[in-house]
């Protein structure tokens, strides 16, 4: 969504913004994305930090599955106990991964436009949009360094979108992100099925989250699960992996 320039806008519709007079209350006004104007330099000195997760698409909704570790380059355990997956729509969730103050913002902002779409709408926002909206402001907004997963479901069924911190959106049957990545993908790709059930996917989604806190130092101290369903998103935690396994 860019703004438009005043050209765009119908000289017959408004008055004249250079004498100072407002534009038409009754004609919509296009807002613009948040923006940033720090250097690379200034980039290269936010905080990194390690996470894991992954999303699976199910042929009845989504698996959504974090670890809990928030840790500080990967180097310093900052916090045991952090959720990294939360509800931004009625049938949709978002993980954590990046600059924490990145990634919080970057949540906050995405349920607010979901929120206003239904409001003003009377209608969800399909995941499409949703994940156009993300990959828009993970491009121009000022979110430090995230790579968030989106994961819901809609008329058009189940979805798993992987957010790059260009703005780049891609939709597969899954994808995990996060400093365990490479650790965790090993797991997914001897273990996925096409068509399981969440009640399937959720030991498989562990198991990559485990094999990912086993090496990486910017993963660990249990998992978060989200489960996607026509009925909602419901999220639970758990310290022993087992509990989920």
């Amino acid at each position: 969504m860019r703004p438009h320039s005043s050209s765009s806008f119908d000289t017959a519709s408004h008055f004249d913004r250079s004498a100072g007079a407002p534009a038409d209350p009754y004609t919509p006004q296009l807002g613009t994305l948040p923006e940033n104007d720090l250097s690379e330099e200034e980039f290269e000195n936010v905080s990194k930090t390690g996470t894991t997760t992954i999303g699976i698409s199910t042929a009845e909704g989504v698996v959504i599955a974090t670890d809990q570790r928030a840790s500080l380059g990967g180097r310093f355990v900052s916090n045991k106990n952090v959720q990294k997956v939360e509800q931004i729509h009625p049938q949709a969730a978002l993980t954590m991964v990046g600059s924490v103050g990145g990634a919080q913002s970057f949540i906050a902002s995405l349920r607010a436009e979901a929120n206003l779409y239904e409001a003003r709408r009377g209608k969800h926002m399909s995941m499409e949009a949703l994940s156009t909206l993300a990959g828009n402001f993970a491009r121009g907004g000022p979110f430090f360094m995230i790579n968030p997963i989106l994961g819901g479901i809609d008329e058009e069924g189940t979805h798993v979108y992987s957010i790059d911190p260009a703005g780049g959106v891609m939709e597969d049957d899954y994808t995990v992100t996060g400093s365990g990545m490479q650790l965790a993908y090993g797991t997914l790709e001897q273990e996925y099925e096409p068509d399981l059930s969440n009640e399937e996917a959720i030991p498989i989604a562990a198991k990559g989250i485990q094999s990912a806190a086993e090496r990486d130092t910017g993963s660990g101290n249990g998992i978060y699960v989200a489960e996607i369903t026509e009925a909602g998103v419901d999220i639970h935690g758990h310290e022993a992996y087992e509990d989920v396994l």
